[in-house]
């Protein structure tokens, strides 16, 4: 092992004791009670099982062969979501052929950001991932299951879904992915007509087609977004069946998996011989091997708010300065839209995870002694699915990239660092996608233009009003402020600019879509201008320094000055409308982004 990943995982135990106890001491706990419906007065359970089969209600009788909850994000307008429709008959299927049973335990919400972007809808979306984790609980608080499966891709999504199901880890759960949609119109064209469209020499047509040449089918938008990262992060942590994150919908296949994982759920319950609890399987190393996937991937930085918010849940307390720390250690081994052309349909072909887990383990930079949902060591996840005569196999993945363009070994890495960067300084703590920024673009020292919404920076950009070296700071926009939405829209006007010869960077306490790039945007800073941080003191003009390069974020101004700055007003009247009214209490009690942006970091026992 590499010695600063052991490093980091020594120092994460250490610091996790406490809260990591109590936990597993929870898990335990519930996982002594057997098989709860079984105790559960005749009345509880015969509403429990009212509407199946006279076939499953025998075996929900017998007590002796498990029952699956199915938690499903089922919508038809995510289309990552929509081939959900139909796995819970699949499963049901496959686990009758086992003597097992499975129910619908319930769904949760899932919107897509895609369609919110810029909208106010937008302004619940980080919300929704801990509604989506109480769902998750009430789902499987009826307690009459003895396992789970959850059915999730997107962004908020699965991150809610492992919040909720954790804390029900004393069961063995899976995760059962849908898979990419296959290529269509090509990353680069689509951002050229994104950025034509903003100087006005594209029409609203020929971007309406040209998004819908991109996105044009059921399954994950297939650049390497949030949603497309949660797989990859989901299988290296062990909780989906190996190389099944990026498998087409529709195809014979993706079926044999989505059978494969309800079987394999009823395989590894209390029930039987092979007790694989979720709790077990998540633990400080699974956690640390996420975040080296994520780091060597140049995957969303939306993972960074999400993995210390599972992590939590799991009684595990990650910090920005773990991330940091790896990053300067793991190499940047693929690229994938943004951080390069190709998308999640060629970084399959080229080899995918199973070459990916396979170079990281070689390298010492992941933890092959963690559990897993197929057994003990991650280097079952060396190996990818296939068909042979029907039938659904396993066999070792490519050992060599065979495409090096997208994917490469360690040892020809495209940097020796990992995608993501720590940024601090006197205006706080944030994150930086390097890994989508070239190196001439990283460090932007220019006067600073300060905005309260994207749509007051793009209303500028309009005017004519940026025409310059700049840093854009768009202020509270964090998690207490107005939910923290993305603030993707800013991006082709941002980009104009620079393309133009300007000096370009963005300072936020907003996050950035897992598909934006190109720009140096330092996101995330937290204090939030909401709750007084220095983000609320800046005036256009002064001078703001963002070096990627380094992991600095300065104000060149002087503390006496700023000293005699009175707080900037916070926007009136936002908030309302579209059912924002409705989460002012759950923005009154998130967490700063860099603890999660969560509602349970309080009750989670978050150390501070």
């Amino acid at each position: 092992m590499h010695p600063r990943v052991l490093q980091v995982t020594q120092r994460l135990i250490e610091r996790s004791q406490p809260t990591r106890h109590a936990y597993l001491a929870q898990m335990q706990a519930a996982a002594s009670k057997g098989v709860v419906r079984g105790t559960l007065p005749c009345g509880n359970l015969a509403h429990a099982m009212a509407a199946c089969g006279s076939g499953d209600k025998e075996q929900l009788r017998l007590m002796n062969q498990a029952n699956v909850g199915i938690v499903t994000a089922y919508n038809d307008m995510l289309s990552a979501h929509q081939p959900f429709e139909h796995y819970p008959d699949q499963v049901r299927s496959a686990v009758r052929e086992m003597g097992c049973t499975a129910q619908v335990a319930g769904g949760v919400p899932a919107m897509c950001d895609g369609v919110t972007q810029g909208e106010p809808g937008m302004e619940l979306s980080l919300a929704s991932r801990d509604v989506i984790a109480l769902s998750t609980a009430i789902a499987l608080s009826h307690n009459v299951f003895d396992a789970a499966l959850c059915l999730g891709v997107c962004d908020k999504i699965v991150p809610g879904l492992l919040i909720g199901a954790l804390r029900f880890g004393h069961l063995p759960v899976i995760f059962v992915p849908a898979g990419p949609m296959v290529s269509g119109l090509s990353n680069k064209e689509k951002a050229a007509v994104r950025q034509r469209f903003a100087e006005g020499k594209a029409s609203r047509e020929e971007l309406l087609e040209a998004e819908s040449q991109s996105y044009h089918s059921a399954g994950t938008c297939t650049f390497y977004g949030t949603a497309n990262t949660n797989q990859m992060l989901v299988e290296v942590m062990g909780l989906h069946l190996p190389g099944s994150s990026f498998v087409n919908p529709g195809t014979p296949l993706r079926e044999a998996l989505t059978r494969e994982a309800a079987q394999q759920a009823c395989r590894i319950t209390a029930l039987g011989s092979d007790y694989r609890s979720m709790a077990s399987i998540v633990d400080e190393k699974a956690i640390i091997n996420a975040v080296v996937a994520l780091l060597a991937t140049g995957g969303s930085t939306n993972l960074t708010l999400h993995l210390v918010a599972i992590a939590q849940a799991a009684g595990i307390q990650l910090r920005l300065e773990d991330l940091a720390e790896l990053s300067a250690v793991v190499p940047t081994v693929a690229r994938i839209y943004p951080n390069g052309q190709a998308d999640v349909n060629h970084f399959q072909a080229a080899g995918g995870t199973a070459f990916l887990i396979r170079e990281l383990l070689a390298a010492g930079l992941m933890h092959e002694d963690v559990n897993t949902i197929v057994g003990h060591g991650l280097s079952r996840y060396t190996r990818e699915p296939f068909l042979r005569d029907g039938q659904l196999v396993w066999r070792e993945g490519a050992s060599n990239s065979l495409d090096e363009a997208v994917l490469r070994p360690v040892s020809r890495a495209f940097t020796p660092e990992g995608g993501v960067r720590l940024m601090q300084g006197n205006l706080g703590r944030g994150v930086i996608k390097v890994s989508a920024v070239a190196p001439e673009h990283q460090v932007v020292e220019a006067p600073c233009r300060v905005f309260d919404s994207q749509q007051a920076l793009a209303e500028a950009f309009k005017r004519g009003e940026l025409e310059r070296d700049i840093v854009a700071v768009v202020r509270f926009q964090g998690p207490r402020a107005n939910g923290m939405p993305e603030l993707h829209k800013m991006t082709p006007y941002l980009g104009i600019l620079q393309d133009r010869g300007f000096k370009v960077a963005l300072v936020t306490d907003g996050r950035m879509s897992g598909a934006s790039g190109k720009v140096a945007a330092a996101i995330h800073v937290s204090p939030e201008a909401i709750d007084n941080g220095p983000l609320r003191f800046v005036q256009d003009g002064d001078v703001i320094r963002v070096d990627g390069a380094r992991g600095t974020l300065q104000l060149l101004v002087d503390d006496a000055v700023m000293a005699r700055r009175s707080a900037a007003p916070a926007p009136q009247g936002e908030g309302v409308g579209c059912g924002r009214e409705l989460f002012a209490f759950m923005r009154e009690s998130m967490s700063s982004a860099e603890h999660g942006g969560s509602c349970f970091s309080a009750q989670l026992g978050a150390l501070r």
